[in-house]
């Protein structure tokens, strides 16, 4: 069972119409769904104002893993509370998303805003 959602920032959550991502992550969490945000950043970027839809912040600067190396997976399933194999991972980089997917997780490459929607709608059905 899917219980963890985690996000990429740059690339997914800088997206023109990243609000509607913002607003599918709000009504999960309202559902008991934990959320990370994993960045290969140094650290900090966007913590502020995204605050209240994350429960976990993994930044690479900061725990010196980086995606894709599987183990920066693992620490953020970690973090939330829940293997890996509970978690999604969206991100646009297949790379990454080959990393998550090696860690355990279900991968969903971002290519757009709809698109991304319409995947985490069948993996977390209301």
């Amino acid at each position: 069972m899917l219980r963890g959602l985690v996000f990429d920032y740059a690339g997914v959550l800088t997206d023109p119409d990243a609000g509607d991502l913002l607003t599918a992550v709000d009504q999960l969490r309202s559902r008991g769904i934990r959320t990370a945000l994993l960045s290969n950043a140094d650290g900090g970027a966007g913590r502020g104002r995204l605050a209240r839809y994350f429960d976990v912040f993994v930044f690479s600067g900061e725990v010196g893993l980086a995606k894709p190396d599987p183990r920066v997976f693992h620490l953020t399933a970690e973090r939330l509370g829940l293997p890996a194999s509970a978690c999604v991972m969206v991100d646009d980089s297949r790379r990454n998303i080959d990393g998550a997917t090696a860690a355990g997780m279900t991968g969903v490459h971002h290519t757009s805003v709809a698109d991304t929607l319409a995947e985490l709608s069948a993996l977390f059905p209301a």
